[in-house]
């Protein structure tokens, strides 16, 4: 081996740079302008939260003219965004001669040889040739001893630092022969450790042999903490967040979890912040700096099916009372994709997406949506569908439908529709205005205009002639109603309409009783009048199978008139299922009530595919009061079916001899009655198409029902 006297080993100092916006030059949010710190609030534990009310300036040139969000939300490229460099920085370590190779620049022994780390910049410095620096950097030195000491070679007070920095080491051992890069290597792991701001190793010659010595400069003991630019993270959050740490040395490697955590928690919500520096101030003190950026300024920018700028039909103002993300608060990517979902809810764009941009104002960003109309607001359509009133015929049940509409009047989103429905009895023409938001309201309520003509099927309540005649209950009604949501999931509906009902034969004529001669109008008259007052209550979860619903809804008779009629009509519905391994649980319970004087085609009805199945519409009964039960199990088939076990049970308790006329007990109705069977769901656009066959506690043949949607 090599003559190894008065070498020694000697390695820069190491410490963690300040994080000033440098270090962060390709995030897209840079910190450029530090503004005064504010008063601390004081923590239990001492740390000091210092929450700057001005942000940072938002630069990005990745969401520069790019479509940034979308009704397809991309998470890949947020996380690009929002990527930042570790913590660290590498050793640089320097062989050189006892004696300085100044002295001795035309000789081999003044040969200095320094290395660079893996994330240092700047060229390898060789003096004479590469074959000299190779053989210096292979070289080997026995090393007779290693210690640890501060940066001034004494031992180090904190015995625990010391073990750190021993149980770091990898190569460097006593009686161990060792080359400069493994000495680097090892000034690299106690750095990695995050313990220590530097270390340096240094080779002392001493009658043992070679004695190799690591001088460390621990970090800090964690003191307190000041946080600028936080404006929506959480104290608690943070509070937590560096709790553990108080009173203990930092650790560069635990703070850099830290600060992913707070980046994470950014992230997760869809906002544009970050931790974009952290600098360790004297006395303990670690300094972070958030930066969120605020939206500064909201515009609209209508284009054609090829991208090309063009002229809208919707009034801005319609579009951005819509818009629930406002002008300073710091943009979530979760909120803009609900906004863009609302506004494609809307039904009158094709498309829909907003790019965020750097604002003149420093420290936000300005969006900008853009929005592609659908060629025309309005148009016709038809359709076609099933009644449950009708169950006999050859056509029973079936109707068809046309409506003319248009679904942006003024450019505000106004809706005009004017259908008719057509079945074998069944016939429903409808002329309905909806605003679904009064201009100059805060809380989003709605305005619905309603005129109406139809005639529904009296087998409901009265059940088939026993001549076969049909019965038919004519209703001409108009009305306004408003509508608002006025807690999360709960929306309300109050209104008032006037209604005219009467009962008609087969060909159109008024009647007043039936075959039994049971009244079919409560005045006596061949019509009955009625202003109500209405009100509704309505409670939805979501579409999730176990997901709840709650409906409750009451009509209330207005006496205008000492003819009209006056009476009170409450009715609920609830619905719950939940989920037990593949298989779904729902069960819905339904009920309802009339006080006063009510004509018997508003009695309730019990039966068929939306009650009891296994009987016909209206076949259990129909009173003043009722309740009905249920309960399935579905499990998944092939695909998107299911297969369905259910049960159901109604009775009209014991109210069907109140109801005028006693339509349920001259037609021998049993008032009570329970049905199951099974069914398959083929999940649709539309919602669960259900086809199911039932029997019921009469002992009669089982029944087929066929549905859309999930029971009511």
């Amino acid at each position: 081996m090599a003559n190894n006297d008065e070498v020694r080993f000697i390695s820069s100092s190491i410490k963690l740079p300040p994080f000033s916006s440098s270090h962060y030059l390709h995030s897209p949010i840079s910190f450029l302008k530090h503004t005064p710190p504010c008063n601390f609030a004081k923590l239990p534990f001492n740390f000091s939260f210092n929450f700057n009310p001005q942000p940072i300036n938002f630069i990005s040139q990745l969401v520069q003219n790019q479509p940034f969000l979308h009704h397809k939300f991309k998470n890949r490229l947020f996380e690009t965004l929002f990527k930042k460099p570790p913590l660290f920085c590498s050793a640089t370590l320097v062989l050189s001669d006892s004696e300085s190779g100044q002295s001795k620049s035309g000789d081999e022994s003044g040969t200095v040889v320094q290395y660079k780390g893996d994330d240092e910049s700047g060229p390898v410095i060789q003096s004479k040739n590469a074959g000299s620096t190779r053989a210096a950097e292979e070289e080997r030195v026995l090393i007779s001893e290693v210690l640890v000491r501060n940066k001034d070679g004494e031992e180090l007070e904190r015995k625990d630092m010391e073990a750190e920095a021993l149980n770091a080491l990898k190569t460097s051992r006593a009686n161990s022969a060792l080359t400069v890069r493994e000495v680097q290597e090892d000034v690299h792991r106690i750095i990695a450790s995050g313990y220590f701001m530097s270390c340096m190793p240094v080779a002392v010659d001493t009658r043992d042999g070679i004695r190799l010595i690591f001088q460390v400069e621990p970090n800090q003991e964690f003191q307190g903490l000041v946080c600028e630019g936080a404006n929506v993270l959480p104290l608690k959050f943070i509070e937590d967040a560096f709790r553990d740490g108080y009173g203990k040395i930092v650790n560069i490697r635990r703070l850099d979890e830290v600060i992913s955590s707070i980046d994470s928690w950014y992230m997760e919500r869809g906002l544009f912040g970050m931790v974009s520096g952290v600098e360790i101030l004297s006395g303990g003190i670690i300094k972070l700096q958030a930066s969120e950026a605020e939206v500064n300024n909201v515009s609209i920018r209508f284009l054609d099916k090829t991208g090309e700028p063009t002229v809208g039909k919707t009034r801005p103002e319609t579009i951005l009372r819509q818009f629930t993300t406002k002008k300073g608060q710091v943009y979530s990517m979760i909120q803009g994709k609900r906004d863009v979902d609302t506004l494609l809810a809307m039904g009158v764009m094709d498309d829909v997406s907003i790019i965020p941009q750097p604002s003149t104002d420093t420290g936000k960003v300005d969006l900008t949506m853009n929005i592609v109309e659908r060629k025309s607001g309005g148009g016709i359509s038809g359709g076609g569908g099933i009644s449950s009133g009708i169950t006999s015929g050859p056509l029973a049940g079936l109707i068809g439908s046309i409506a003319i509409y248009h679904k942006n009047l003024f450019g505000r989103n106004q809706k005009l529709n004017l259908s008719l429905e057509r079945g074998q009895i069944d016939s429903i023409f409808r002329i309905n205005y909806t605003d679904p938001w009064i201009e100059g309201d805060d809380k989003r309520t709605s305005r619905a205009i309603m005129i109406q003509n139809s005639r529904t099927p009296g087998q409901l309540v009265h059940g088939n002639q026993p001549n076969n005649s049909g019965l038919t209950i004519e209703r001409i009604t108009a009305g306004i109603e408003y509508s608002r949501p006025f807690r999360p999931k709960w929306n309300g509906t109050a209104g008032i309409v006037f209604q005219r009902a009467s009962a008609r034969d087969e060909k159109g004529n008024p009647i007043i009783r039936d075959f039994f001669g049971s009244p079919l109008t409560a005045s006596g008259n061949s019509h009955d009048d009625m202003i109500l007052a209405k009100l509704e209550t309505v409670y939805t979860c979501s579409g999730d199978p176990g997901a709840s619903m709650f409906v409750l809804n009451m009509d209330q008779g207005i006496p205008v008139s000492p003819d009209w009629l006056v009476f009170n009509r409450v009715n609920g519905r609830a619905r719950q299922g939940f989920v037990v391994g593949p298989a779904q649980f729902l069960f819905g319970l339904s009920g309802g009530h009339v006080v006063g004087k009510f004509p018997p085609h508003e009695a309730f009805p019990i039966g068929g595919t939306n009650s009891v199945r296994g009987y016909e519409e209206g076949a259990v009964g129909s009173g003043r009061s009722y309740v009905v039960g249920s309960g399935e199990i579905s499990f998944p088939l092939m695909g998107p079916v299911e297969g369905a076990i259910f049960a159901d049970y109604g009775t009209d308790l014991g109210s069907g001899p109140t109801v005028p006329g006693d339509p349920a007990g001259a037609r021998n109705k049993p008032g009570s009655g329970y049905g199951y069977g099974v069914g398959v769901r083929v999940d649709s656009p539309l919602g669960p198409l259900r086809l199911e066959y039932a029997f019921n506690d009469q002992r009669t043949a089982g029944r087929f029902h066929f549905g859309i949607g999930l029971r009511n």
